[in-house]
């Protein structure tokens, strides 16, 4: 049973106290102890009765008994002269007297039915889990179910289970507890899930208002929250359009939340999935040290778990950017490693959008742009809110493709993320994009964002120099030079083309600008 007090839950079943989201190690005994007051915190528990139900029989002195309590009471963030949860009551014993939370009889028959036995009692899934709520559809008569607000949240489960980096809940289940009045908290402690979404839908005026919060179920802490607001011209366009930005979000959200949990972590004692995420923090660093250390962590990860297709998208990852920027070992070295890691990716989960990722910008590495550009329309297929997925794509159109197309991806993915920790390429492959249709004002600008990116790498300042340069804003194109040449002393427009894969007009239009900025 879960039994929650303060920022504290007490899993008696499973035998875990958390505390402010974080697992608390306790010895048994005093776990035994906390449970026991907690279960009984409608009366005074006497020493002897607590001496009985831990020790059970056993013959043990008044201090180890004293010595649970006080260890019990310091799991809890509590102590002797404040009492908050439990008190001595002087010549008769404790009392457990934090208010406490626990599942309703409803609450508790609610699961009949719903939930089968789990095969694996102990065993979490690789993934962190999420269940959404049906949304409360806020019109005057909407007591009757299938209507806008149930279509959503159907169509949200729907997209995160095809990212296939989440343990989603089905839409059955959660649609039952939401039947029998389960607010979405209690639903999401009984499904014992990470986080929880919910939200309302309201028509008004031709116009849907959506307003949507992701909770993370144990300390009930909103993590992100939003509201969408449209003119229904076409109310499936609408609810697709808000739909996808809805789950690209959670996914985003999510993702930090987790890679941020993971750095708390000890390095040695990191599962697989922590392990992933760990590398994902290092990963968007984009230095040569951090990337060096996100690939050790991926590879972490595929050893403790071989069929973690993400994880092996990630070290595909890494290898891409040995070869990209040029950080190390030999470069044909890296795009194979890039591309073998990819394939492992594919064959652990064939379904999954960030296989295909990985496998489309490495066959971009080895050159071969239509290949690249079907494996990258397949991960947006299999999830049409994978918002990385629309950003390679178009980083790979807007070089020697279609750079409207790859203005099109670029601003789709944008939309979807607007705070992408990869905002700087979405920003940069719309100006490559944009250089290449001779809109060289526009693509200064873009460019100028993306440069300003904390995390924006050197090749992203020189799309910025060069941009600017064939705009004839020789002053700003020289400043953004110099701040290459901080990182680079010898950067030169070559060092850039031999990263980029550009057609020849893009080619041309590049080294012009490196020219008049005195980089060529």
């Amino acid at each position: 049973m879960l039994l929650t007090f303060g920022d504290c839950e007490l899993d008696t079943n499973m035998f875990t106290l958390r505390c402010a989201g974080q697992v608390r190690p306790v010895e048994p005994l005093v776990f035994n102890l906390l449970a026991y007051l907690v279960q009984h915190r409608e009366r005074i528990v006497s020493r002897q009765e607590l001496l009985d139900a831990l020790w059970r029989g056993k013959v043990v002195s008044e201090s180890a008994l004293s010595s649970c309590v006080k260890a019990a009471r310091h799991a809890v963030g509590d102590d002797g002269e404040a009492q908050r949860c439990i008190a001595t009551i002087q010549g008769r014993g404790y009392r457990f007297i934090a208010p406490v939370q626990e599942p309703s009889p409803a609450v508790l028959s609610a699961l009949d039915g719903l939930m089968p036995p789990d095969p694996n009692p102990g065993q979490r899934p690789q993934r962190a889990s999420v269940a959404v709520m049906p949304f409360a559809d806020l019109a005057p008569a909407s007591e009757t179910r299938g209507g806008t607000a149930d279509a959503l949240a159907h169509d949200i489960i729907t997209r995160l289970a095809q990212l296939r980096s989440l343990f989603v809940i089905a839409q059955g289940t959660v649609f039952a507890l939401s039947e029998r009045n389960i607010d979405p908290r209690a639903a999401g402690l009984l499904l014992k899930v990470d986080y929880i979404v919910s939200g309302t839908v309201r028509q008004h005026d031709h116009r849907l208002t959506v307003t949507t919060e992701l909770t993370e179920t144990v300390t009930a802490r909103i993590i992100w929250t939003e509201m969408f607001d449209s003119p229904v011209d076409d109310t499936l366009a609408v609810l697709d359009e808000i739909g996808s930005k809805i789950v690209a979000h959670i996914a985003s959200e999510i993702e930090t939340s987790e890679r941020n949990r993971a750095m708390l972590q000890a390095p040695n004692g990191l599962d697989a999935w922590a392990a992933h995420h760990r590398g994902l923090w290092h990963m968007y660093r984009f230095t040569p040290d951090d990337n060096e250390q996100a690939r050790s962590l991926f590879a972490m990860a595929v050893r403790l778990d071989p069929t973690f297709a993400r994880a092996y998208a990630g070290l595909s990852f890494t290898h891409f950017q040995n070869a990209f920027q040029g950080w190390g070992g030999e470069r044909a070295l890296e795009i194979d490693r890039a591309f073998a890691a990819a394939g492992q990716s594919l064959f652990a989960d064939q379904r999954n959008p960030a296989a295909h990722w990985a496998m489309g910008r490495a066959l971009w590495l080895r050159g071969q742009h239509e290949p690249s550009v079907a494996a990258l329309e397949q991960a947006v297929a299999l999830s049409p809110s994978f918002a990385l997925g629309h950003y390679t794509l178009g980083f790979v159109q807007a070089q020697a493709g279609d750079p409207l197309a790859a203005i099109t991806a670029t601003d789709y993915s944008r939309l979807l993320s607007p705070y992408d920790p990869l905002l700087f390429g979405i920003l940069g492959s719309r100006a490559i994009a944009l250089v290449r249709l001779g809109r060289f004002d526009e693509a200064a600008t873009c460019a100028v964002q993306a440069a300003a990116c904390p995390n924006a790498h050197a090749h992203i300042l020189g799309i910025a120099a060069y941009s600017l340069a064939l705009t004839g804003d020789l002053d700003a194109a020289r400043a953004q030079a110099d701040a290459i040449r901080l990182r680079i002393a010898d950067y030169k427009v070559g060092h850039f083309l031999a990263a980029f894969h550009l057609d020849d007009q893009g080619t041309a239009l590049f080294r012009q600008g490196a020219q008049r900025v005195g980089m060529a």
